[in-house]
């Protein structure tokens, strides 16, 4: 092949090393092309060079280069090329495809295409038709990519703007004597409730991650060597392989009493809130006192409360002896009830008190239906509408419920290997410092455990269990709360779903009474109600009382709030963290685990009060 038969232009797609050698060429562009047996994306230069550019420039000299582009030799025997085709092309008879360590020199065509292949002149048009459809296929492909990425972008930073704009904040203005001062309190609404928007649970993007979700893996491999532990003990101490669940069995007892007891609070929370708001509306506007019809309801309504959502559970749960799941799930829902039910009569009840009806028309109220979903949907602040998916993925939805199921058996796994046998009392061993200290540290590692337990099950499974079923499209449950330098931050970000119940109608409405004053009280009163419900539900699942969660949240979850707050930003501050956490793990399944055994072994001899509030374990001496 002389050079007569090479086309005068020539295309040379240059690696980003050699696109140094031609900084200024004519026609250069950059563009993402797939290459790979793993469809990585390398970025290539396509250049548009002819012969006379390569003569002239500075580098055209290269032996590298010159061997490809030199004319006067045979193609095979051109030096720095490994491999020479001639081929039919659209832009002349012939060309050359020159494979050399750095370029490539080929027609006026698209990287990877068949060029390795010998071809006839026949078939020169069935082959720049395969060449287009393979070019089409990747432009979609690389158009497809592109447009992700783009969108997920747009979508972190608009969930940002929106999660950012809606949080209380209070923005300094200069005043007319050169000092700044606050906005008045007409400039941000905090009337305006939450906003609900279509985003996924953080661990669901998360575990997208090969890294992540490795660490997923770990613990399963964790799981599972836990329960070739159980057997090979009984095998060794009972010559057989036994994997008993008693101790599951015994805490998820009598659930046809937790089910009719379920049953009496649902029914109630769906009636007769509901419908004592629709008869409190319909005679709102034509009551000659408004203050006196709506006292006297609310008397009526909390005094019915206090009663079913009240009084019956704990009955329940005592008179008929729960086991201590048992009586959690029936206390959990009876907290659920009630949070639902204000909220919905808090969001309701200012509608109807501002859209007086015109004559002849009967009040609106919300649409039954509406609650109904509610009651059932992962969230604690009403909304006529939420955000909704178009389909439900039930293979999400069955790989969430075994998960459930997998998080429970850990848990057992976890008490009956790390707790059981150390708290279990077989000796007569008197209390001293070196037993609670040593007891402490053993239940570190289960304590971490359950609470990370704890959290995968309830706040990621089970929500989105439900999120899933009811295609409810707003999943953010939680925030990174592992990531925080600040307790404060920690306490936005573990349980939004609580959080934002508490803000929204606890420490909101508490700055809109007070006229945004009083914020630290404001603060205080949130954590003593929050610290308060978590010992009653504690209390009543375990049927004795002693208050470690209240102590340790009250008390030094306000003391950390305080001082580890927003402004601690180094990693030192995020380790500190995690230490408070595990050392406050360590001590609740410690203590908990002691009066609890203190409880079985030193059973209480009156009804005193001061018997009934003195922990067992403080003065009981166990018996072999």
């Amino acid at each position: 092949m002389g050079q007569s038969d090479l086309p005068h232009d020539l295309i040379c797609q240059v690696e980003e090393k050699v696109d140094l050698f031609f900084p200024s060429g004519p026609g250069a562009k950059r563009v993402k092309v797939q290459s790979g047996s793993r469809g990585k994306q390398r970025t290539r230069i396509i250049r548009t060079v002819t012969q006379t550019h390569l003569k002239t420039h500075p580098v055209a000299g290269d032996p590298q280069l010159k061997g490809c582009v030199s004319a006067d030799r045979p193609p095979t025997e051109r030096r720095g090329c490994r491999s020479a085709i001639v081929r039919p092309t659209s832009s002349g008879p012939s060309a050359l495809w020159c494979r050399g360590p750095f370029v490539t020199m080929t027609t006026a065509e698209p990287p990877n295409v068949l060029s390795h292949r010998k071809t006839r002149p026949s078939d020169h048009s069935s082959l720049q038709e395969e060449d287009l459809r393979r070019w089409q296929k990747h432009a979609q492909v690389v158009k497809g990519n592109v447009l992700k990425q783009v969108q997920d972008q747009l979508s972190d930073l608009l969930d940002k703007a929106l999660t950012d704009s809606i949080q209380p904040f209070a923005q300094l203005q200069p005043a007319a004597n050169g000092k700044p001062s606050r906005p008045p309190f007409s400039s941000h609404r905090m009337e305006d409730g939450k906003v609900f928007m279509d985003r996924p649970s953080l661990l669901d993007e998360l575990f997208e991650i090969n890294h992540i979700r490795t660490i997923y893996h770990m613990f399963i491999a964790i799981l599972l060597i836990f329960c070739l532990s159980t057997l090979a003990v009984d095998y060794l101490d009972q010559g057989r392989l036994v994997l008993e669940f008693d101790l599951l069995f015994f805490a998820f007892g009598k659930l046809g009493t937790v089910t009719w007891a379920w049953t009496v609070m649902f029914v109630y929370t769906l009636l007769v809130p509901y419908f004592t708001l629709v008869f409190w509306g319909s005679l709102y506007h034509s009551f000659p006192s408004k203050l006196g019809l709506s006292l006297c309801t609310a008397l009526v309504l909390s005094a019915v409360q206090t009663c079913v959502l009240g009084v019956f559970p704990i009955y329940a749960a005592v008179h008929y002896e729960l086991p201590p799941a048992s009586r959690f799930i029936v206390i959990l829902e009876q907290i659920r009830f009630l949070m639902k039910s204000y909220s919905f009569i808090r969001e309701t009840a200012p509608v109807i008190m501002k859209n007086a009806p015109k004559e002849g028309e009967s009040p609106r109220c919300q649409a039954f239906s509406s609650y109904l979903y509610f009651l059932f949907c992962p969230t604690l602040i009403y909304k006529e509408s939420y955000p909704r998916n178009s389909h439900i993925r039930w293979k999400y939805v069955f790989t969430t419920l075994g998960m459930i199921f997998g998080c429970l058996f850990y848990g057992y796994f976890i008490l009956v290997r790390l707790c059981v046998p150390v708290f279990r009392p077989k000796t007569n061993q008197p209390f001293s410092k070196r037993t609670m200290v040593l007891a402490v540290f053993h239940a570190i590692l289960p304590g971490t455990m359950l609470l990370l337990l704890c959290f995968f099950a309830f706040l990621h499974c089970w929500l989105n269990l439900f999120g899933e079923l009811l295609r409810f499209a707003d999943r953010m449950f939680y925030k990174d709360w592992w990531n925080s330098t600040s307790f404060a931050n920690y306490y936005r970000t573990w349980n939004v779903v609580v959080h934002d119940w508490l803000y929204y109608y606890g420490y909101r409405d508490f700055l809109l009474l007070s006229k945004r004053k009083f914020r630290t009280a404001g603060m205080l009163s949130v954590f003593i109600v929050s610290a308060v419900v978590h010992e009653y539900a504690l209390g009543v699942a375990f049927g004795f009382f002693y208050p470690v969660m209240f102590c340790l949240f009250a008390c030094f979850g306000v003391v950390f709030n305080f001082t580890m707050n927003d402004k601690r930003q180094s990693p030192v501050f995020n380790v500190i963290m995690w230490m408070c956490l595990f050392l406050g793990q360590g001590v609740q399944v410690c203590l908990y685990c002691q009066e609890w055994y203190a409880q079985i072994h030193c059973p209480q001899t009156g009804n005193s009060f001061w018997e009934l509030v003195t922990p067992r374990s403080w003065s009981c001496n166990y018996q072999s």
